[in-house]
């Protein structure tokens, strides 16, 4: 069970950088192949207004647990460190979704 939640939570993410390198492809915002660009994304994300400072630290938090299940293994996995992704999960979502709409619609 949580090797399967951290599964959805990585892909959750995955999701979410898909979303914003079409977005930044689209408006014409190259980002550089680096070792950073992960975080490079999320933060051009932020400086190109297409997230918020809240969301930009909300999802700061789903890139860092994406970091450590990439190079991790699942038996080092805890539920303690689970539970407020997984709980903060649906308003995540709905934040992106906003930011995504109010972005798309100016």
């Amino acid at each position: 069970e949580l090797a399967a939640m951290a599964t959805f939570l990585h892909n959750f993410y995955n999701g979410v950088e898909n979303i914003l390198k079409r977005i930044l492809y689209a408006k014409g915002v190259a980002l550089e192949n680096s070792s950073t660009w992960h975080k490079d994304l999320l933060r051009t994300s932020h400086d190109t207004g297409i997230i918020s400072n809240e969301l930009y630290h909300a999802l700061s938090n789903y890139l860092s647990f994406r970091h450590f299940f990439v190079h991790a293994y699942c038996f080092t996995l805890r539920w303690e460190e689970l539970r407020p992704l997984t709980a903060a999960l649906t308003e995540t979502l709905k934040q992106v979704k906003a930011a995504v709409d109010d972005f798309l619609s100016r």
